[in-house]
C-alpha cells in the first residue's frame, strides 16, 4: 500500500491545480467552499479506514505514479455533494438569490405611478415640517422613521391635529379610535410599515439611513415598495443622487425640494475647558455611557441639576428627561446626552458641547472600532443647537477640550459624501424558496448559503444580517415554521442583554 506522506503531498497538489480550482467554480464551490470541502474529504481519505474501493484504487494508482491527481476530482465532487448539498440545486439557489431587481419585488407598487418629492436639507430647516403638513392634509397617510421616539412624535401631533392615527412600532401598535378599528393615519418604525397598503401620502424620514449596514434594508424597501400615490421622502442632500437613480429604474421621477437652515449656527473659537462654565441650555454630548454616567456625576456635584438622554432609555423615559429640560419654570438647565438627541426630540438647546469627537463603532465585519465622528453626525448633532421657533433664535457649537476644537471645525467643514449604495436584506419569500431546495439547513445556515451567492447590482450591498443569525441560531431547537422563526429573528433585540434574550426563549 501507499505511505500517509505520498498521499498527503499528492492531495495538496490536487488541491493547488488552477485546473481543479476551475472545474470547482463551475459546479458552485466558490474559493471558500472549495477550501471546506477539500479539508473535509481530506479528513475523510486521511481518518477512515473504509474508502471506497474504487477510490482506493486510484490512490494507489497516483501514488505509484501510474495516474494523475485530476483523476480524484469526481471523488473530490461526490463528497462535496454529501456536505454541502446545495451543490446538485445551485442553478435554483443563484436564480432566488440574485437580487439584482429589487423593484420587481413590489408589484403593488410598481402597478402605480407614484409621485417623489425628496425634501433636502441640514437639520433644522423645516423639511419633515414640510412633508408632515403634506400627511395631515392626505385622506390617509403613513409616516416611516427611524426611531419609535419619532414615530411617537408624530402619532401625538396628528392626533393632536384632529387626523386620528395609529402607532405602530416593534413593540407595540396603539389605536386612535377606542374600538380598535384601523385609522387612516399610521405613524410606525421603518421596519413595520406595510407595502401592500395604500395610501395617499407617505413620508420616510431620514433617508440617508438607507446606507446604514444593518438597517439600509428598511429604508430601501420603503422606499421600493410604499404603495402610495405620492412618497415624500425627507433627509441629507448626500442622498439625493442615489434616489434619483433608484426611481429612475422603477420609472419614477424625483422633484427635489431644498431647504436651508432656519437659524444661525455658529462655531465657538473657544473650548468649554471645565464644567464650571457651563451656562443655562447647555448639551454635553458623549459617545459611551459610561462618560454620561462620568460627567452628569460631576455636573451634579456642582450643585446643578441636568437631563441625562441616552439610546437604550425607554422613549415614554426619554420624553420626560427632554421635557423638563425643556420647560423654562424647571431648575434643570443642563442636558447631558448622546448622538440619540441627533434625531427625533424636539429640545430647547442653546449650545452643543463635544466632550469627546471619536465614537466607538461596529464595522461591517461586527468588529468594534473607534474613529472620529463623520461629518454626516457632526453636523447632525451639532445642528440641534438654536432650534426654530425655541427661545434661542441661534446655535453655538463648541467641544469640551482645547486640543479637540481645530479638528471639530475640520470635521464640520468637510463636504458629506454623496450616498453610494442601498442596503438589501434577503425577503422571507426568498429564504423560504431556499429551505425548499436545502431542507436540513438551519435558518443561520440558509442565510449564510444566501448571502455567499447573492448577486447584487451597483446600487445595493446586502445588510450585515448577524444579529438576525445570532437570533436564528438561539432558537434553532424550537420547533417553529420557518417563516414564523423568520419574523423572530427581525426582532430589535439587543444581543448583548442576558435577560432579554432568555426572556425571548419563553415567549409561548
Amino acid at each position: 500500500s501507499f505511505s500517509t506522506g505520498e498521499v498527503l503531498k499528492n492531495l495538496n497538489k490536487f488541491y493547488k491545480r488552477k485546473e481543479i480550482q476551475r472545474l470547482g467554480a463551475e459546479n458552485g464551490l466558490d474559493a471558500r467552499l472549495f477550501h471546506q470541502a477539500f479539508i473535509s474529504f481530506r479528513k475523510y481519505i486521511m481518518e477512515s479506514s473504509s474508502v471506497s474501493a474504487d477510490l482506493h484504487i486510484i490512490l494507489n494508482d497516483i501514488c505509484c505514479g501510474a495516474g494523475h491527481v485530476d483523476d480524484l476530482f469526481p471523488f473530490f465532487l461526490r463528497h462535496a455533494k454529501q456536505i454541502f448539498p446545495m451543490l446538485d440545486c445551485m442553478d435554483d439557489l443563484r436564480k432566488i438569490s440574485d437580487l439584482r431587481l429589487p423593484p420587481n419585488w413590489y408589484p403593488d407598487a410598481r402597478a402605480i405611478q407614484r409621485k417623489i418629492i425628496f425634501h433636502a436639507g441640514p437639520t433644522n430647516s423645516g423639511k419633515t415640517h414640510h412633508a408632515i403638513q403634506r400627511f395631515l392634509s392626505a385622506k390617509s397617510g403613513i409616516y416611516c422613521g427611524p426611531l419609535k421616539l419619532l414615530a411617537h412624535e408624530i402619532f401625538q401631533k396628528s392626533n393632536d391635529a384632529n387626523v386620528p392615527c395609529d402607532l405602530v412600532t416593534g413593540e407595540e401598535r396603539v389605536y386612535a379610535n377606542e374600538d380598535a378599528r384601523p385609522a387612516p393615519h399610521i405613524a410606525c418604525t421603518i421596519e413595520m410599515c406595510s407595502t401592500n397598503t395604500p395610501y395617499e401620502v407617505a413620508v420616510i424620514d431620514e433617508i440617508q439611513m438607507i446606507r446604514d449596514p444593518a438597517r439600509g434594508w428598511a429604508w430601501t424597501r420603503a422606499l421600493l415598495g410604499l404603495c402610495a400615490e405620492e412618497i415624500h421622502v425627507c433627509g441629507e442632500p448626500a442622498a439625493i443622487d442615489l434616489v434619483t437613480e433608484l426611481m429612475y429604474t422603477t420609472g419614477e421621477e424625483v422633484e427635489v425640494r431644498n431647504y436651508k437652515r432656519l437659524t444661525p449656527l455658529t462655531v465657538l473659537d473657544y473650548a468649554l475647558e471645565s464644567l464650571d462654565n457651563l451656562r443655562p441650555g447647555d448639551c454635553v454630548v458623549c459617545f459611551s455611557k459610561n462618560d454620561i454616567y462620568s460627567v452628569s456625576r460631576q455636573i451634579e456635584a456642582r450643585g446643578l441639576e441636568c437631563a441625562v438622554i441616552y439610546g437604550s432609555l425607554p422613549p415614554g423615559t426619554k420624553l420626560e428627561q427632554a421635557k423638563k429640560f425643556n420647560d423654562p419654570n424647571d431648575p434643570c438647565k443642563i442636558l447631558v446626552a448622546t448622538d440619540a438627541i441627533g434625531m427625533g426630540l424636539n429640545l430647547c438647546i442653546k449650545r452643543i458641547i463635544f466632550n469627546s469627537i471619536v465614537k466607538p463603532t461596529v464595522n461591517e465585519k461586527g468588529e468594534k472600532e473607534i474613529d472620529s465622528i463623520t461629518t454626516s453626525q457632526a453636523l447632525q448633532i451639532a445642528g440641534r443647537a438654536g432650534r426654530y421657533g425655541s427661545s434661542f433664535k441661534q446655535g453655538e457649537v463648541t467641544t469640551m477640550h482645547r486640543e479637540d476644537l481645530a479638528q471639530l471645525k475640520e470635521i464640520l467643514r468637510e463636504p458629506v459624501p454623496p450616498v453610494k449604495a442601498a442596503g438589501l436584506h434577503p425577503t422571507p419569500e426568498q429564504i423560504e424558496m431556499f429551505a425548499y431546495h436545502l431542507p436540513d439547513a438551519t435558518l443561520s445556515n440558509l442565510i449564510d448559503i444566501f448571502v455567499s451567492l447573492s448577486q447584487v447590482d451597483g446600487l445595493y450591498f446586502v445588510c450585515n444580517i448577524d444579529d438576525f443569525k445570532f437570533l436564528a441560531d438561539m432558537i434553532q431547537h424550537i420547533p417553529l415554521n420557518l417563516r414564523s422563526r423568520y419574523v423572530f429573528c427581525t426582532a430589535p433585540l439587543n444581543r448583548k442583554e442576558p435577560f432579554v434574550c432568555t426572556t425571548l426563549l419563553k415567549l409561548p
